[in-house]
This record gives structure tokens, sequence and C-alpha cells, in this order.
């Protein structure tokens, strides 16, 4: 392992090897990816791997929509197959005030460029023929929405990025940090100790624990959502449903299996990972009460994962303290970091080799927003 680089980037999953990535691209080869396990062992490992536009902030529009155009043009820049499914995405409102909401929040998606509509429920059943509509007011659909195979990204990314002069080290845990003044002089690890000009924290939902290596304190916070998967299928479901009204998203993946989970309201912060009956039977029920033709499917396997949650539920992005001015973070996605990473990686790319973010503004994401006045939530989340 190295002993002196440019950048050290700690955290092995998808903003971590993105960002690795695009500072390689950029031509900074001088770079060390570390990681405590394996690439995507973390929340990146867990998720269901969609990436959708559809967002209540601004903010998140913008990083969707760009992230898209590179998840489309991926196979050919990175020569590598993620399993991409260009299915789109389908929410769907039961209430009148989620239907005023969506109304709202499309209006100001497709002012952001999204090619984004409001649909009535017998749209709705001709993009879903096999959705219970019953109850539905309207939904909004994107057929620009995709999903995608997580693990097969992460490996482009540090195929990639290995390939253009950055390194890679695996089973490598940061212990600590060495500083000098107002920077970060080093990062320490279990492997030995290596001086940097700057310190990038993408450890997910250990972000606060690396910021409290340093004493600074990120408001981040991680959170287990469940998921399940169940035997494959016949094709019978293109985009990616979510419905926030009972809490649950699905999709069907490329060989067929359905792939569903929800957010727990009850669930309290912790790195408990270990799956439960109640969420099988919660979920169970609102599957198929969504999806009555899959009443009588397998469930093969389930498991839970970590949100690295920000008190907004929105990306925080950049420096976050003087008292360590060469630390920056990309952190809090709060479950949408696989669908925000390719341009996560650009921006933070951008930061460090040109000072600034120049692809799009980044000021919103500042940890600066949660001094002062309250900001706005991201609510579609699930």
């Amino acid at each position: 392992m190295k002993k002196k680089t440019d950048v050290v980037i700690i955290g092995g999953g998808c903003i971590g090897a993105a960002i690795a990535y695009e500072l390689a691209k950029k031509g900074l080869k001088d770079v060390v990816l570390i990681e405590r396990g394996t690439l995507s062992c973390g929340a990146t490992g867990r998720c269901a791997g969609g990436a959708r536009q559809q967002w209540s902030e601004p903010a998140n529009v913008l990083l969707a929509k760009a992230s898209i155009e590179k998840f489309k043009n991926f196979e050919k820049e990175m020569n590598r197959d993620i399993g991409l499914v260009n299915g789109g995405y389908l929410l769907c409102a039961h209430t009148p005030k989620e239907a005023e909401a969506f109304k709202k929040n499309v209006k100001m998606q497709r002012e952001c460029g999204v090619n984004v509509r409001i649909v009535d429920p017998k749209e709705i059943h001709e993009i879903a023929p096999f959705l219970n509509t019953d109850g539905m007011l309207l939904g909004a659909h994107c057929p620009d929405d995709l999903h995608a195979d997580p693990f097969l990204a992460v490996q482009g990314w540090a195929e990639n990025a290995k390939r253009l002069g950055a390194d890679i080290e695996l089973h490598t845990e940061v212990t600590g940090f060495r500083k000098n003044g107002s920077r970060v002089a080093s990062v320490i690890t279990n492997r030995g100790e290596i001086e940097c000009n700057w310190a990038v924290n993408a450890a997910g939902p250990w972000s606060q624990i690396v910021g409290g290596m340093l004493g600074i304190e990120l408001g981040t916070y991680a959170e287990r959502h469940e998921i399940a998967v169940s035997e494959p299928l016949q094709r019978m479901l293109w985009p990616l449903v979510v419905d926030f009204h009972v809490s649950i998203y699905f999709r069907q993946s490329a060989h067929g299996s359905f792939v569903f989970g929800h957010g727990n309201p009850d669930e309290k912060p912790s790195y408990n990972i270990r799956g439960s009956w109640r969420f099988i039977e919660q979920i169970s029920k609102k599957l198929t009460t969504l999806m009555p033709a899959l009443k009588d499917i397998a469930i093969v396997r389930q498991w839970a994962g970590l949100y690295d949650m920000s008190p907004d539920a929105q990306p925080i992005l950049g420096k976050v303290s003087d008292d360590a001015e060469n630390f920056l973070v990309a952190i809090g996605y709060s479950g949408h970091g696989f669908m925000l990473a390719p341009i996560s990686g650009v921006l933070m790319a951008e930061l460090i080799v040109d000072g600034k973010a120049r692809t799009q503004p980044i000021d919103a994401l500042s940890i600066k927003r949660f001094q002062g006045e309250k900001k706005h939530r991201e609510h579609n989340v699930v």
C-alpha cells in the first residue's frame, strides 16, 4: 500500500468508486480508494438498483437527471454491461393531498427538463396492466428512469479507475487521522498510514463514525431498510413502481424475479442489518394488494441494508469544517446513493481538481444549510 498519495477516498461503494474513476479520468492518477471489506459490501450491495428523477427537491432532481444520462452511456464508456433496464418509474397517488403534491412536483421536474407527466388510472393500467388501480387518483410516470445492477456498476468504476492509475485497497479499515494545523495530513489505517493532500469521506452509513474521528459532527445516521426477492416469473412489469401511501417499491428484474422493499416509519437509527418476519408479513400484504397476480409467488430471499440518512434526506457534498479544510464528504444520500453516484463522482472530482463544482452548482447541498433557518426536506423517500 502506498505511503503517500494525492487523494484518499474512504469507502468502496458506488460513491467512492465513482469518485475514484472520475478523478483518474481527469488525470489525477495518484488516488487511493480504501475499503474495510470488499467492494459493494455495505449499503451499495444491499440496494434495489433503481435510478429515478422524480423528487420533491430541485437539487435531487438535477443530480438524478445528470446521473441518468451517465448511466445510459455507462456500457459504452466503461466497457461493462450493468444489466440496465430502461423501464421507467411509476409513482402512485391515493389521496388528494398526495395528488396535489405529485402535480406540484411534476411541474417542477418538467421545469428541470425531466420527461415526466401525470397519468390517470386508465393510463396507469396501460403502463402496468397487472397493477391494482383501485383507490388510485393518479400517477406520475417518467419513462426515462431505469434500474441496473449496483455490483456491476461498482466493478465498472473500479476497473476503469485502476486502468487509469488509481489504487484500490480492500480489507483496509480507517482507524483515525493525523492533522497538521487545519489540514488532514494523513489517514491512519489498520495497514499503515497514508499521507494525503485530500481525504474524502464516502463511507455511507458509517460516515458519521469517520467524521467523528476528526471531531466533526456530520448529522448523518444509519437506518435499516429491508428488501426481499421472489422466484422468477415471465415478464409482467416494466416500470419500477413506488407507492408512498403504503410505503413500498417494487420492480421485476431482467431475469424475472420481483425485488420489493419498504421503509418502516418506526425504525430507529442503528446498524442492525438482520431481516425480520414482521417485514415479510407487511411487505407481502402490500405487494399482493397492489399486484394481486403475485398472491402465490414464492419469496426466495430477504435481507436488510442501511440508509445513510441526513437531516433533510438530501446528500451533503463538499467541505464540512474549517478545522479540516481538505476533508471532503459525499454522504447522507438517504438510500439513494446509487441513483446519484455517477454525477456525484463528477462533482467531487471537480471540487478537488478544479477547485469548484463546474457541471452543476452544489451550494444547496453544503452542510451549512443546516445552520439557521429550517430547510426543505426531500419527501419522496421510501
